[in-house]
């Protein structure tokens, strides 16, 4: 039996870049105080996370598994030293979140 690829996911394009923006804000820092404790840098991270999300996006930029890794490239450079959290987890934290909008099961990329 071979396995078969997950098929990549593109979403739709961008229509609304500030409304975009600041769901995806509001759901990462949501998601980030939740998983451990409420912090300020939870805010700082989401909103950085959310900038780089829809500026890729403005530029073009639909397929979510790319826009996840240039959200583990770009937050890279971000100080991580106050916060539980890594890039790696602040990007797949918003793929999840993008996936369940979607209504697309996070298991195996159906919905």
């Amino acid at each position: 039996m071979t396995a078969q690829p997950i098929s990549s996911i593109t979403l739709p394009p961008i229509r609304n870049p500030q409304q975009e923006r600041e769901w995806l804000q509001i759901a990462l820092q949501n998601w980030l105080n939740k998983e451990f404790i409420p912090e300020q840098v939870n805010e700082t991270i989401a909103r950085r996370a959310a900038q780089i999300f829809v500026r890729q996006r403005l530029e073009g930029e639909n397929d979510l598994g790319s826009l996840v890794i240039a959200i583990v490239t770009e937050m890279q450079a971000f100080d991580f030293t106050e916060s539980f959290f890594s890039e790696f987890a602040v990007a797949n934290a918003v793929s999840d979140l993008i996936l369940d909008s979607l209504g697309i099961d996070r298991c195996c990329g159906q919905s």
